[in-house]
């Protein structure tokens, strides 16, 4: 018993050839769902929203809920690295993915769907950051560059193949298959991947957790994220469960700083933030993400309520930013090694604010060519500032604190996507309505326009029926214009917040990106 016992304890020779092959691929897909996953349902919100009965902003919840949920188990991922192995946590969340997918796809109501998008982004969390660990422990260190670009390229065309996979399934089928057809697939990868690396080394150590950081983290980024969502619902501090909820997201966070300062072993190492280089490069990438989620939730949503597109149509329009991205990230891969990082992703960034005030010059009568043009050429400047900045982060602090720091920005940034949706919500509304309001003021001949039609021959209702959608469809427009201003301030904004870091000593490792 003892040698059977021995012989089965011996872990198994690294894996070479063709299954390691496969294996990296099957890690890369996991990785590229649960990207997928923060952009497959922006173009399916208004057909999500008007099936189960609920308005856009309501549906909006499908992409913030999930967001927030894989934001909180970021920090969870070293821990529950820590104290299961990272490879059995790994396939269990990808299989976990696969179980919640089907239950999302057979919601019947908002509060249903909301629920199991918060368990989808809790176990689709820690497989971004372990995909990119088990990739390079997967590899021998000579074809680590191998890794990493595998990783990358899956990171990079996730959210863009989202908007027009969501389409097309959702104009096609039915928006439930946006969640059902990731099921046999995240299925089938867990399973290929538990078969493959059975017997692969899979340390693991005596881990604690924050049990506090993580309730108090949890209480005031839900609270937070709950005002954001319901305040343009309950007219913001006029309501007392918004006052409520800001109170406890105030005192939450305050608590959450000094315990988290306090604390021996912290859920977030708020510690990192005395590298000036890591401040900037991660304020720098959640402002930057921020805006440009909040471009990517806004344009779909305008598209389908004002403009006439289909699902599939409004993912076109979105995901055409893949084209460039794709074929630029080498490129960029590259120039970084001789360029100063703070350079290219400042250009980046500007770049992207630029076709914000290029997308300024839209009016109901844009086409489809002129709308992909600015789209179509955002994508080598999100790799331009997607690329380095997180390597730029990472150069920052010390080679022990790069796994927390890792952590620490991405919850950042998956955060700012968040926050990002529902501002640009609350934003787009309130100038919709201001909007109306002057026109409806300035529309001095609106009654003898009206009179006019009815003289010749228009039945009154339908008269006035007509003008309110004229009046309501310019409103909407130039509250989409006003929000493209208000993002490219943004981007201006942190394309100034990355000079304050350092420049780097050297070439800075992108094997973080995105």
């Amino acid at each position: 018993m003892k040698t059977l016992h021995a012989h089965r304890a011996e872990p198994a020779a690294p894996l070479t050839g063709f299954p390691l092959l496969v294996t990296a691929i099957l890690i890369g897909l996991g990785n590229f769902l649960v990207v997928l996953d923060t952009t497959i349902a922006n173009v399916s919100v208004p057909t999500i929203a008007g099936n189960l009965g609920v308005s856009s902003s309501q549906g909006t919840w499908v992409i913030t809920s999930y967001a927030v949920a894989e934001a909180i188990t970021v920090p969870l991922t070293g821990w529950l690295a820590g104290k299961f192995g990272a490879q059995r946590v790994f396939i269990t969340c990808y299989l976990g993915f696969a179980v919640v997918s089907l239950l999302c796809g057979l919601s019947s109501s908002l509060g249903m769907l909301l629920g199991m998008r918060v368990l989808l982004g809790l176990v689709g969390g820690p497989i971004m950051p372990l995909s990119q660990m088990l990739l390079l422990r997967t590899f021998p260190k000579e074809k680590a560059t191998l890794a990493t670009v595998i990783w990358a390229m899956t990171t990079l065309v996730g959210p863009v193949a989202g908007p027009i996979l969501g389409g097309i399934i959702c104009d096609s089928i039915g928006w439930s298959w946006i969640f059902f057809i990731k099921v046999p697939v995240a299925l089938a990868g867990g399973l290929s991947l538990l078969f493959l690396m059975r017997g692969q080394p899979d340390p693991t150590r005596p881990a604690s957790i924050d049990k506090v950081g993580l309730g108090l983290l949890v209480l005031w980024v839900g609270a937070l994220q709950i005002m954001l969502d319901e305040g343009r619902n309950q007219d913001w501090f006029n309501s007392p469960e918004i006052c409520v909820l800001g109170v406890i997201a105030a005192i939450g966070f305050a608590a959450f700083l000094i315990w988290e300062l306090t604390e021996r072993n912290p859920i977030v190492d708020l510690r990192i933030f005395r590298h000036r280089g890591f401040v900037a490069a991660a304020t720098t990438y959640a402002v930057g993400f921020g805006a440009f989620f909040a471009s990517i939730v806004l344009l779909p949503l305008w598209l389908q309520s004002n403009m006439g597109y289909t699902a599939t149509w409004a993912g076109y329009a979105t995901g055409i930013m893949g084209i460039f991205a794709v074929v630029s990230a080498p490129l960029v891969g590259k120039a970084v090694e001789k360029i100063d990082a703070r350079l290219i992703v400042s250009l980046g960034i500007l770049g992207l604010g630029l076709i914000m005030v290029w997308r300024m010059g839209f009016n109901p009568d844009v086409t489809f060519l002129q709308m992909a043009w600015p789209t179509l050429l955002t994508g080598p400047f999100m790799v331009m500032f997607f690329v380095p900045v997180t390597g730029l982060a990472m150069a920052s602090v010390g080679h022990d604190e790069q796994a927390n720091a890792a952590g620490l920005s991405n919850f950042m940034r998956t955060l700012a996507g968040a926050f990002a949706t529902s501002l640009v919500q609350t934003g787009w509304q309130n100038a919709t309505r201001k909007n109306q309001t002057e026109l409806a003021g300035v529309l001095h001949y609106g009654r003898e326009l009206i009179d006019g039609a009815v003289r010749l021959g228009a039945p009154h209702d339908s008269a006035t029926a007509v003008l309110t959608q004229v009046i309501e469809g310019q409103s909407v427009t130039l509250a989409t214009l006003n929000m493209f201003a208000t993002i490219a301030i943004c981007f201006g904004f942190a394309a100034t917040l990355i000079w304050i870091a350092p420049k780097p000593q050297g070439p800075i490792d992108t094997s973080g990106a995105h």
